[in-house]
């Protein structure tokens, strides 16, 4: 892969990269689609063969690999670095950006990735992503060749970086609520099934005089024999008993 040409430094040319940077951050694209624009908009700034976005993940406090410039579909979501760990961990810590010229995999902070081809790469750029003083992500830029990265080149990025954390703070925040909300409805689903299956357990504990433990199994036997969910199957256990009460009671 070629590397992408680099903004020449101008006064135009800072221009279009804010009024780039102010229609993404006021537009209504996924997150997905944002982080693709950043890594976009940050290969044009700096010219590299190579970025990766690692967004920090509510649950675990870790930095997740979220959007790569070179494919990387099997490793996204799934490449973890604590705060502290490798120069994203320590950019993520101190909020500072850090630019390694060439041998960027022998500084004392790296640590490599053998699934990341850049993590052989000479020249490497950390730059974090801000949002209210604390640091939400890590944009990392990744040179084959040896690579002096220019002031202009740093401060851009960083720019992007403190510009764009609010929007993905944003669609993070979105985002999560949506797993949270997944999660309280898996837990309501679970929940209404294991109030069906005591049920069920206990219209068949009372009809064929078992224990707890046999009407159990003898449900989890019928439900692989059906291959039926097991709240399905209790479901028509509590159905033939509601429906056998109602024969019963009903006037001849």
């Amino acid at each position: 892969m070629m590397a992408t040409e680099p903004i020449m430094s101008s006064g135009s040319e800072d221009i279009s990269v804010l009024h780039r940077v102010s229609r993404i951050v006021s537009s209504e694209l996924s997150l997905d689609e944002m982080l693709g624009e950043i890594v976009g908009l940050t290969a044009r700034v700096s010219g590299c063969d190579a970025c990766l976005v690692y967004l920090v993940e509510t649950a675990t406090g870790e930095f997740v690999l979220r959007a790569s410039l070179v494919p990387h579909a099997a490793d996204l979501g799934t490449l973890r670095m604590k705060i502290g760990e490798g120069v994203t961990g320590w950019v993520a810590e101190h909020q500072s950006p850090v630019a390694l010229t060439s041998r960027a995999s022998q500084d004392p902070r790296f640590k490599m990735f053998p699934a990341l081809v850049e993590d052989t790469y000479e020249a490497f750029l950390s730059v974090p992503l801000i949002n209210k003083g604390g640091a939400i992500g890590v944009i990392n830029v990744h040179h084959r060749d040896r690579h002096e990265h220019s002031v202009e080149e740093i401060s851009t990025i960083q720019f992007i970086g403190e510009q764009m954390g609010n929007a993905i703070a944003k669609s993070l925040l979105e985002e999560e609520n949506i797993r949270l909300a997944a999660e309280t409805e898996e837990m309501k689903r679970q929940l209404e099934t294991r109030k069906a299956v005591e049920r069920a357990k206990g219209i068949l504990q009372r009809r064929h005089n078992l224990t707890e433990e046999e009407a159990y199994l003898r449900m989890r036997n019928e439900s692989r024999r059906l291959r039926r969910p097991m709240k399905e199957l209790a479901d028509a256990i509590i159905l033939a008993e509601e429906l056998a009460r109602k024969d019963s009671s009903a006037p001849e």
